[in-house]
């Protein structure tokens, strides 16, 4: 039986997100991390899509995506998807699904839920340094190569995501510092790992 189509209507913001099969890893090495990126670059240049934040883990990503044109979602993310997998599966070996399903996607209807998403796609890596302490965490969530948040603490952006849309919503004296201690300030540890965990997954 075919899959239904989904709708996403042009100009509203996404969040879509993928897991591994069964929550194995998708990313292995740096390089897979690289190429993932290499490729979200060269689709947004055929499927119109503005792409607002992103972070990539090691058995999930996610990305919080605006649609330029009609179907570009769908198309973008299927794309995407699909390379890897084929890439994946040739590099490492392996044969069937790499991912858990199609993707899946949560409509953003309100500008307060766009800010507070993007804080929480950067908060994602705290999981993975939890158990070494909030300063450290801090150090590691600010030069974490696999996600859109040093490029907000730079200003600069990249030809992936530009930070403006969600810096326009902080001070105009000093946006990134305010988005930063909005991101940092977010950032709540347990003494249990397993809690972390679930405190950063949704």
């Amino acid at each position: 039986m075919a899959t239904p189509p989904r709708y996403f209507e042009n100009k509203i913001y996404y969040h879509v997100y993928n897991r591994g099969n069964r929550k194995q890893q998708v990313f292995l090495q740096d390089r897979d991390y690289a190429r993932f990126l290499k490729k979200v670059i060269e689709y947004k240049e055929r499927f119109p899509v503005n792409i607002i934040s992103y972070c990539l883990m090691p058995n999930h990503f996610h990305l919080l995506i605006q649609q330029l044109a009609t179907d570009a979602i769908s198309q973008f993310l299927s794309t995407l998807c699909n390379s890897h997998s084929r890439y994946f599966n040739v590099k490492y070996e392996t044969v069937g699904s790499l991912y858990q399903g199609r993707f899946k996607a949560k409509r953003v209807d309100k500008d307060e839920y766009l800010i507070h998403l993007s804080r929480y796609i950067h908060l994602n890596p705290v999981e993975l340094f939890a158990f070494l302490g909030k300063d450290t965490v801090i150090n590691q969530l600010i030069a974490y190569r696999w996600s859109s948040f040093p490029l907000y603490l730079s200003g600069k952006g990249n030809k992936i995501v530009n930070p403006q849309t969600i810096l326009n919503y902080f001070s105009k004296k000093d946006p990134i510092k305010d988005y930063r201690d909005f991101v940092l300030s977010n950032i709540k540890l347990t003494a249990d790992p397993v809690v972390n965990h679930l405190i950063f997954e949704e």
